[in-house]
């Protein structure tokens, strides 16, 4: 009778940690330039941040990405840990750039975003529920703006603002339907106007975009200045963040969140976690900061972004990559035969026998991706992501089919292995990344007008047939390129589980009609987003909760967290 597998939760909890000083020595971090938060995270400081931003020396960028996710499981994260531990260990000085996780998804379905197996990033628990207080810090800066605000308003509007006209939104760091769309200031007029508002999850929020994208203290005060919350009565002038005096205070909120966060993983590894916008609704990278800083200290630097690469990669390269200035030098393609074979049109519940047909049928959606990133001029491999119940013909089917698509396929096993397991897939990056064959450049130029930058996205990433945008939208992009964004690039918010803006629409579609219903511009972050689709920027919880599993011991040990 075998043992029954540990949980990630038990993993971690045996793990050895070592203190975080250690951790950043591996880095060359200097002790002053480290302010621990307890002895297993700390805050790197922005001097040394602002260093080594400004030192020549760049590590190789490897992103890690996937196929359209599936409730079957592909592991992104888990494989981006385990390629960094793997790097580490056949002698690769490696640094790993995470985002933080959302409450959201840990109290919802998802989970948290710590990896999984021997690949993980610990402390676990303390990464997946407040961590450094940053999420918090973005969500109390965003609502002070709002209430700011509304507070001109109440006290004689001096700016002319059309109450109408306020773009500005509330956030919180969790899914709540219930706040999608409400009516704000009620109660009589001491409350102040009421008025339409709503909530986004803090990682859909601006705040979150322009954390992640600034590269200092006065970058992040300039974007800040110039995010625009509403527009005037009459002559409809835009009303920045800088007009309302918030700016000051919002960056002094953000003032701590903007430093890098520094943890380990189960091997003792260094990762930089920091900020986390959604793949699926915001940009879906991790900081600038964490990720230039890594690249200035590390030899390689192994970074993921959010859901599949239609989504998360087509931003880390057309948003962050060109803003950021950054030269991806591989990509790695995470797909595991489970999640192949429900794109292959084989219910979860029947994932369990083998089944090369539908293996050989879902390749068409891991096709699909690996043409994707070659057109960004990176070169993929293939990271297999094992679960015991493969067998050696659905992964043969794989490697097969990969070949035939100029990508190599890696059977990858850090799960149940750790660094060991992805020790073949960290010499075959390695060994790309040798060949020199990266030649990165973004889809589209800056100087493209808008829609056309969403039809790109819609036709080459997406294989659409069709952009469909609602007359309120193609207005609302005139009206930004006339006042001078039409020079932005634009960020998708659409499904993560499909191609196309419906999710149960598997595989590779072609095609199909990509609907845009509206047009967000954050002047701020300095992108436009376009929301395709039934997709909503304020989550809803499932019909059962991950939270209702969740209990803590008398010992303080949180129990039914992942």
């Amino acid at each position: 009778m075998t043992d029954k597998p540990k949980t990630d939760w038990e993993i971690a909890q045996a793990a050895t940690l070592k203190p975080i000083q250690q951790i950043a020595d591996r880095l060359d971090i200097p002790a002053q330039n480290v302010e621990p938060y307890g002895h297993h995270k700390a805050k790197i400081t922005m001097d040394f941040v602002k260093e080594k931003l400004a030192n020549p020396k760049q590590g190789k960028l490897i992103l890690v990405t996937a196929i359209n996710p599936t409730p079957a499981g592909e592991g992104k994260t888990t494989t981006t840990v385990g390629l960094g531990d793997a790097l580490n260990r056949i002698g690769k000085r490696t640094a790993i750039c995470l985002r933080e996780p959302s409450l959201g998804p840990c109290f919802g379905v998802k989970g948290g975003a710590a990896g999984g197996g021997y690949a993980q990033v610990v402390p676990m628990d303390e990464l997946n529920l407040h961590f450094t207080g940053d999420f918090h810090a973005i969500g109390i800066a965003n609502n002070l703006l709002a209430a700011m605000l509304d507070n001109h308003v109440y006290w004689g509007n001096e700016l002319n603002i059309d109450t109408r006209r306020i773009t500005w939104r509330r956030c919180m760091d969790m899914n709540d339907r219930a706040l999608r769309s409400i009516v704000d200031s009620l109660g009589g007029a001491a409350n102040g106007y009421p008025r339409e508002d709503g909530f986004d999850i803090t990682v859909a929020s601006e705040i979150m975009a322009i954390l992640c994208l600034s590269t200092s203290m006065e970058d992040l005060t300039r974007r800040i200045e110039n995010i625009i919350v509403a527009s005037t009565r009459g002559d409809r002038q835009p009303v920045r963040a800088k007009a309302l005096k918030a700016a000051g205070a919002m960056v002094a909120v953000l003032k701590d969140a903007l430093k890098p966060n520094l943890v380990q993983t189960l091997e003792n590894n260094p990762v930089f976690v920091h900020g986390g916008p959604f793949a699926n609704i915001a940009h879906g990278c991790n900081s600038v900061i964490a990720t230039k800083l890594g690249l200035g200290v590390a030899d390689y630097v192994v970074t993921e972004a959010g859901f599949g690469a239609d989504l998360g990669a087509e931003k880390f390269f057309d948003i962050k990559c060109r803003k950021a200035g950054l030269k991806p030098d591989a990509a790695v393609i995470v797909a595991t035969v489970r999640a192949l074979k429900m794109h292959g049109g084989v219910p979860k519940k029947e994932l369990g026998p083998e089944n090369v047909a539908a293996v050989t049928k879902g390749m068409a959606n891991l096709a699909r991706h690996i043409e994707n990133v070659k057109k960004f001029g990176v070169p993929p491999v293939v990271a297999i992501n094992h679960f015991t119940a493969d067998t050696e013909a659905e992964v043969q089917a794989i490697m097969d089919g990969c070949a035939k698509l100029g990508a190599q396929a890696v059977l990858c096993k850090h799960w149940g292995q750790g660094s060991a397991g992805a020790e073949e897939l960290a010499r075959t990056v390695v060994d790309l990344i040798d060949k020199g064959t990266a030649d990165f450049k973004p889809l589209y130029p800056d100087d493209m007008p808008l829609l056309k930058k969403i039809e790109t996205i819609a036709t080459e990433i997406y294989h659409a047939g069709e952009v469909a945008p609602a007359k309120a939208v193609t207005d609302r992009l005139a009206e930004l390129e006339k006042m001078g964004f039409g020079n932005l690039p634009v960020c998708i918010a659409k499904t993560q589980y499909s191609n196309s803006t419906n999710p149960e629409l598997l595989g590779a579609p072609t095609g199909h009609v990509l609907q845009v219903r509206e047009v967000r511009l954050s002047a701020g972050a300095e992108f436009v987003v376009a929301i395709c689709g039934d997709i909503m920027t304020m989550p809803g919880l499932p019909r059962v909760p991950s939270a209702e599993g969740m209990y803590v011991e008398p010992d303080g040990r949180i129990i039914g967290l992942s």
